[in-house]
C-alpha cells in the first residue's frame, strides 16, 4: 500500500512564488495550476524567461492574470544564442508594467552548454541592461562561484537594485559575498532533499531578511511530492522546511519572506 502524501498546507498569510516556469508545465492546464496556487494563498507568481524562444511567451503569460508577472533574460545555457536583436528585445520590455526583473542570467560551468567566455560576456551585457533600466536581477550560478563574484563585483556601484541568486546550491563564499552586498538567496524544494545538507547549511547562514521562496517548477519538486511535476502550489512545503532549518516560527518565515519578495520585485507595494 502506498503512503498517503500530506495535503498541501494553507497559510493565513499570503506567499509569493518568486521563480517558476509556467510555460514548461505540462501535467495540467495553466488555468488549473493558477487556481490551485490561489487555493494555497499564493498572492503573486513570477514566471521566468530563459531563452530567445520564450521571451515573448513570458510576456504573454504575465498578462493571463493580474497577479502573474514575468522577467526578461537569457539563461547561460542559451548564451550562444544571444545577439544584438535579442538584447534589443530584452531592453525594449525590461520596464514593461508586468516585467519585474532581468533574468534568468548568469553562469553555468556544470553543464557548459555554452562557451564560458560567451557566458561571461552575455552575463555582463545583461547586468548592464539591469543597470540601465533600474531592474533587479535573477541570477543562475552553478559551479561558477569565483567568476560570479568577480563579475558582480564589476557592477557593485552601478547596479542600484540587486535581486536574487536563485536555487542557491553554491558554496559559502558566494553566499557570504551575496549577503554582504545586499542580494537575496532563493531556496526551493532542494532544501527538502535528504542529501542537500550543504544547501540547508546556507539556509542556516542566511538572515531570514535575505531569503526568498521559490519552486523553480516544473523542476525540483519538494518532499513529499518528489516524482511528480513541480508546480507553484507546492511552495508551502519550502516555507515549512525553511522554518524548520532555521528554527524559526513558521508565521515569521512566511511574513518575512513575503516582505523580502515585495522589497526585491515590487518595491512600491
Amino acid at each position: 500500500m502506498s503512503k498517503k502524501r500530506r495535503e498541501i498546507p494553507v497559510f493565513d498569510h499570503p506567499i509569493i512564488e518568486t521563480h517558476c516556469h509556467l510555460d514548461y508545465l505540462k501535467d495540467r492546464p495553466l488555468e488549473e495550476t493558477l487556481e490551485q496556487a490561489q487555493g494555497v494563498n499564493i498572492e503573486k507568481v513570477i514566471t521566468i524567461a530563459v531563452s530567445p524562444d520564450n521571451l515573448a511567451r513570458v510576456r504573454e503569460l504575465s498578462q493571463v492574470a493580474p497577479w502573474v508577472y514575468g522577467t526578461q533574460g537569457i539563461h547561460p545555457h542559451d548564451a550562444e544564442s544571444y545577439s544584438d536583436d535579442v538584447e534589443a528585445e530584452i531592453r525594449a520590455h525590461a520596464r514593461d508594467e508586468k516585467i519585474v526583473a532581468v533574468g534568468e542570467i548568469g553562469l553555468d560551468y556544470f553543464y557548459d552548454n555554452a562557451d564560458r567566455d560567451v557566458q561571461r560576456d552575455v552575463f555582463r551585457r545583461q547586468l548592464q541592461i539591469a543597470c540601465d533600466t533600474d531592474r533587479p536581477v535573477v541570477i543562475h550560478s552553478r559551479e561558477a562561484d569565483e567568476d560570479t563574484i568577480a563579475i558582480l563585483g564589476e557592477f557593485e556601484t552601478t547596479l542600484k537594485r540587486r535581486g536574487v541568486i536563485h536555487s542557491f546550491t553554491s558554496g559559502p563564499g558566494l553566499a557570504r559575498y551575496a549577503l554582504d552586498h545586499g542580494w537575496c538567496l532563493g531556496f526551493n524544494g532542494i532544501t527538502t532533499f535528504n542529501k542537500a545538507e550543504n544547501v540547508r547549511d546556507i539556509v542556516r547562514m542566511a538572515p531570514i531578511d535575505q531569503i526568498l521562496l521559490e519552486t523553480d517548477s516544473p523542476f525540483l519538486t519538494p518532499v513529499p511530492y518528489r516524482g511528480k511535476e513541480n508546480a507553484p502550489f507546492y511552495l508551502p512545503f519550502v516555507a515549512e522546511k525553511i522554518a524548520e532549518v532555521k528554527e524559526l516560527p513558521l508565521d515569521e518565515v512566511i511574513a518575512k519572506t513575503y516582505n523580502n519578495s515585495l522589497r526585491t520585485f515590487f518595491p512600491t507595494e
